[in-house]
């Protein structure tokens, strides 16, 4: 007697990755998750390549595994991808301290954040 599968939480024609545990705030990865969303699989990959933005690094890695998990795992066609969600959550905090000037010390707050990205397959349109 073992569990049940548990169901899939896209639907058949799209592919999830999740990065969990992205060293930096919610509001600077949401900024550049806004540029990849309702974009094509491959435009999406050169907007983070080129971006400027230092967290384009980590959602690149993780829409880079979205599409491989949609190519291996759910036989689908990359070419045909595109970027159906992209959402951006908070995740821990690490507090942190730091000596100030007259025996003081300040809170430094050093944030994760969590990013989830959907790939989905479209039918070229004629």
């Amino acid at each position: 007697m073992s569990k049940p599968a548990a169901p899939r939480r896209v639907a058949d024609n799209e592919a999830l990755a999740v990065g969990s545990q992205i060293r930096g705030s919610a509001q600077k990865l949401n900024l550049v998750a806004a540029l990849i969303r309702n974009k094509k699989a491959g435009d999406a990959l050169n907007i983070l390549q080129f971006s400027k933005k230092a967290m384009a690094v980590d959602v690149r890695k993780v829409l880079a595994s979205a599409i491989a998990n949609a190519e291996n795992n759910h036989n689908l066609d990359v070419d045909a991808l595109v970027v159906s969600e992209a959402s951006v959550g908070k995740s821990i905090s690490m507090k942190r301290f730091a000596t100030r000037a007259r025996g003081r010390s300040s809170r430094i707050v050093k944030p994760f954040s969590r990013i989830r990205v959907v790939v989905r397959q479209v039918e070229e349109e004629a």
